[in-house]
């Protein structure tokens, strides 16, 4: 078993207190966007290899089917997901993740034109993709994949009927496009009009918002009365009328959703932990000061209405509570352990740590202990382990202090 020492990112949309707080760390002063704790080689977690810091990317590198397990190693020949504590603090960019096969083709076409790997205006960042789940750890909200064109034409329309002049006409423009039968027709010619730089959908966000603050009868739509929240963090930006096309999904804490390659999204506010394929591989389409490439945007996007993509745990014999996405990548075990009331009698309530080769553990709240053939490690709040392969099998045992929470990701079964 590997410490972990993780990367937060201070992007600007990140929370100042939120991954603090649930770790019990001091606050940087900055956004703490995210706390990446992988491999992924723009930021890999940090182990204390031999009494030196050894990135997990080189760690595992040097012996993969030791940590990764002979079938990972074969599938994957690397890590294959990639976990994150994620906090927004304003809303993200709406975005799109390519499909494996558009990210490998991609990847080798800017690689070929030779951009730079960290070009800013660069679409691919590597050629794998980058399915994803977020597991709520507070209220979370987020947009995720088109509402129908009906329900949509609808907001539009009710834009339209308190606005007047060239607003009015931009609004009816965008039901007519709605209006098409071909459902795929009508999202994308809609995304593209919105998206394509002409005025007229531009000069309408701020009408829009203003007819939601004037209107208190617009408010009662729960996506209308989104409007100004985001408009706040991203004045006038077309991303904002955007947003009237997606879902809004709110999360308690305890729900978790899934997002599909193509699937059009963006997290809007909350605490929660991610999980992905190891991939950094993100196509913006507004709410963003960051590169927007709408032609590859548009192509890479799925257009069709999808409901909302919940994820319901199952709770194996075990009482393993698991998280099983449709993504051969990753899932994510959620591990909650009581206190003990007797010191003298520690058995029961230990939990096996679910591990199809790797795994990384998170504890978020109390104590809790990590067993395997190999060794013991007591994880506190905000602690992080890596657990190779070749230590299986892990339990998750109670401490004699503590109750204790903690998340573990690991692949799914290799066929």
């Amino acid at each position: 078993m590997y410490r972990l020492t993780n990367t937060i990112r201070d992007y600007a949309w990140g929370s100042t207190g939120a991954i603090a707080g649930l770790l019990g760390t001091a606050p940087s002063g900055r956004p703490e966007a995210e706390m990446w704790l992988g491999a992924h080689p723009s930021a890999p977690s940090l182990t204390p290899d031999g009494g030196e810091a050894t990135g997990l990317d080189r760690l595992i590198a040097a012996d993969p089917q030791g940590l990764l397990g002979p079938e990972v190693a074969q599938a994957y020949g690397q890590l294959p997901f990639l976990m994150k504590l994620l906090a927004a603090g304003k809303p993200l960019s709406i975005q799109v993740h390519p499909s494996a096969q558009q990210a490998a083709a991609g990847f080798e076409a800017e690689n070929a034109a030779g951009l730079p790997a960290d070009a800013p205006h660069r679409n691919y960042r590597d050629g794998s993709h980058k399915p994803e789940m977020i597991y709520a750890l507070s209220d979370f909200a987020a947009l995720s994949g088109f509402r129908s064109p009906a329900a949509t034409a609808e907001l539009f329309r009710s834009l339209g009927a308190v606005l007047d002049g060239p607003n009015a006409a931009t609004c009816a423009r965008i039901v007519e496009l709605l209006s098409n039968p071909v459902e795929a027709e009508a999202l994308s010619s809609t995304c593209e009009y919105l998206l394509g730089g002409t005025p007229e959908p531009g000069n309408l966000v701020a009408a829009a918002v203003a007819a939601v603050k004037a209107h208190p009868a617009l408010a009662e739509h729960v996506s209308l009365a989104e409007l100004p929240r985001i408009n706040e963090h991203y004045p006038n930006d077309i991303g904002v009328l955007v947003s009237l096309l997606l879902n809004l999904v709110v999360l308690a804490p305890g729900q978790a959703i899934y997002l599909d390659a193509g699937n059009m999204h963006a997290y809007l506010r909350g605490l929660g932990v991610e999980v992905m394929a190891n991939s950094d591989n993100v196509l913006r389409g507004g709410l963003t000061p960051k590169h927007i490439d709408v032609p590859e945007l548009l192509r890479i996007t799925r257009f069709e209405a999808l409901g909302v993509p919940l994820l319901e745990p199952e709770t194996t014999m075990y009482g393993q509570q698991v998280f099983t996405p449709p993504f051969a990548e990753f899932q994510l075990q959620h591990i909650e352990l009581d206190a003990v009331a007797d010191a003298t009698d520690m058995g029961g309530g230990d939990v096996p740590v679910a591990a199809n080769g790797p795994v990384i553990v998170l504890c978020v709240a109390g104590e809790v202990l990590i067993d395997t053939p190999r060794g013991d490690e007591l994880l506190r709040r905000g602690d992080s382990l890596f657990i190779g392969a070749n230590e299986a099998p892990a339990m998750a045992r109670r401490s004699a202090n503590s109750a204790g929470r903690a998340f573990a990701v690991t692949p799914q079964p290799v066929p």
